[in-house]
């Protein structure tokens, strides 16, 4: 273990699977106090946590539905209460529904993606700038698919993920003063229970990379630890792609 981040508190979304588990390890590895929320998977949240500890780091999970802003702002106060400060904010949470093209747009899975992709992802940054101090760390997890639709049925989904961009952008201007850099991470296509690299689409995307493969959420997570570590001090409002060469 290093102590790159020691004496940090880091909150991750969505931390009880995939790139978000895989990020709170790494930084967990770092140094940094790691606080993981989860919306249902308690059992998986668990045993993230148990295997931190295992390996001498701290942790602990939090229940918080990302779909809800009250519980998205309580999850945010309940970290500082607990430890009277938040350093790290990675927006991992995200929900994708599928084959949802333009002319059969179902609102409920719309709507669903609108909360929890953009509004809890605002919400968490307006509620943990007001907390951090010089040296806070925001990163956001997006999609290589904020560059570009490359299959039908993920316009909804992409028009989420690039208005984090956006918003990453924009807040990155407003928090420079406090010192509190913003970036997020476009990630490619990723090995997780989401986007598994056995479905029937992952030759399709395996073959869209340079790389001609699937991400490993560790590969997603190593960056983003370097996002929130002091070396990437000067690094702010950057949209950076792990996609393999997707984008290239």
């Amino acid at each position: 273990m290093s102590n790159t981040l020691k004496g940090k508190i880091a909150l991750i979304t969505g931390g009880s699977r995939g790139i978000g588990a895989a990020t709170a390890r790494q930084l967990a590895s770092e140094g940094a106090t790691v606080v993981i929320s989860y919306s249902n998977s308690e059992g998986q949240a668990n045993d993230v946590v148990a295997a931190i500890e295992a390996s001498g780091g701290k942790a602990v999970a939090l229940k918080a539905d990302q779909a809800n802003a009250a519980e998205v702002k309580a999850l945010i106060a309940d970290v500082v209460k607990r430890y009277g400060k938040l350093d790290i904010l990675v927006n991992n949470a995200g929900v994708f529904e599928t084959g949802t093209v333009a002319e059969t747009v179902d609102d409920a899975g719309f709507d669903r993606q609108l909360r929890v992709n953009y509004e809890a992802v605002v919400t968490a940054i307006r509620e943990a700038s007001r907390v951090m101090g010089d040296g806070g760390r925001i990163i956001s997890v997006s999609s290589a698919l904020a560059l570009r639709s490359t299959w039908p049925g993920v316009a909804d989904y992409s028009a989420t993920k690039r208005a984090i961009e956006g918003y990453t952008k924009g807040v990155a201007r407003d928090l420079g003063a406090k010192g509190i850099t913003v970036n997020a991470i476009g990630a490619g296509s990723t090995n997780t229970e989401m986007n598994p690299d056995t479905s029937p689409f992952a030759e399709a995307q395996a073959a869209a990379t340079a790389l001609g493969r699937f991400g490993r959420p560790e590969e997603i997570a190593s960056v983003i630890g370097f996002i929130a570590s002091p070396a990437a001090s000067f690094v702010t409002g950057a949209i950076i792609p792990v996609d393999g060469g997707y984008s290239a």
